[in-house]
């Protein structure tokens, strides 16, 4: 049994390490810029006070919460060398981690259904679509992405034997923790395979392409070419934020418990908990009208202001 763990990071090479820490940095600090500001927007503009913009705020609120929780170490260790982390610490790191991921595949979910209402039945929108029922349907994905996580954190908390207390990662996630433990580990397989694909990822991501079916087929029955583009524009961002993250996580763990190097989960894990959060900001800001009219107006109220 072990009581801390030693994180072993992106590289080891000790010339990179400046590099590293240098870049996790900048990524962090742009994630923290975009996704703090897309929030402040759709807080300050009362155009932005829609179901569409406040599920994006939650997005938002997410991915830095994501990123916070997977970089935060990255960025200790560059500044004070410790690659130590405590038994306890780990265990919260997986929980959290997979929490904000299954989160996040929850409020795409979440505003698929919105766009769906918004092409498919337009003249109801505003009545099904109620600041009601968004906060329920917001909390329900805050709530349901804890919850679903839970069962691995307690299973991983109840391993009683480990080979390494070296984790090949650059924050503990599930599998390189699983590799580690010579506990009987197949309940947690068979429950990540099994679960984790068919309730964590598929879940949503049927509800997603379901939602897609039936705003593409409404948009095919639009006479105009206007009309089609102006609703496909409509969900335009949205779709790209969701293929983006279902492509990495379809790379990235189906195959991984058998894989026999972790350095393919790594880079795909890096890519996902740094480049998705960096990405979602600016999709959403240079694909939308209405978040960049939001951005004009205050930073032209600050320039007024001084």
């Amino acid at each position: 049994m072990v009581t801390f763990f030693i994180i072993k990071g992106i590289s080891d090479v000790p010339e990179l390490q400046t590099p590293i820490f240098l870049l996790v940095l900048l990524i962090y600090l742009l994630t923290l810029g975009g996704n703090i500001t897309i929030i402040l927007l759709v807080f300050l503009d009362c155009h932005l006070h829609t179901p569409m913009y406040f599920f994006l705020a939650n997005l938002s609120l997410n991915d830095i919460c994501n990123t916070t929780v997977t970089l935060h170490k990255v960025l200790l260790i560059g500044l004070t060398g410790d690659q130590e982390i405590s038994y306890v610490s780990c265990i919260a790191q997986i929980y959290f981690f997979g929490s904000f991921v299954s989160d996040e595949l929850l409020f795409l979910a979440a505003m698929s259904y919105d766009r769906y209402v918004a092409i498919c039945n337009p003249l109801r929108y505003t009545v099904i679509m109620n600041h009601k029922i968004c906060a329920l349907l917001a909390s329900f994905c805050w709530v349901l992405g804890f919850i679903e996580i839970l069962p691995y954190a307690v299973l991983v908390a109840g391993f009683s034997c480990y080979r390494s207390n070296v984790v090949d990662h650059f924050f503990c996630d599930l599998v390189p923790v699983i590799k580690l433990s010579c506990s009987n580990t197949s309940v947690l397989k068979t429950l990540f395979i099994v679960e984790g694909t068919f309730l964590l990822v598929l879940g949503p991501l049927v509800l997603t392409v379901l939602s897609y079916i039936f705003i593409i087929s409404t948009i095919i029955k639009i006479r105009t070419s206007t009309g089609r583009r102006k609703a496909f524009y409509t969900c335009s961002s949205h779709l790209t934020v969701v293929i983006l993250l279902y492509i990495t996580l379809s790379y990235q763990y189906p195959r991984p418990l058998s894989a026999d190097s972790l350095e393919y989960n790594k880079l795909l894990s890096l890519f996902n908990t740094a480049a998705v959060p960096i990405l979602n900001p600016f999709i959403y800001s240079l694909k939308n009208k209405d978040v960049k009219s939001a951005l004009k107006k205050r930073l032209w109220f600050l320039r007024v202001k001084k």
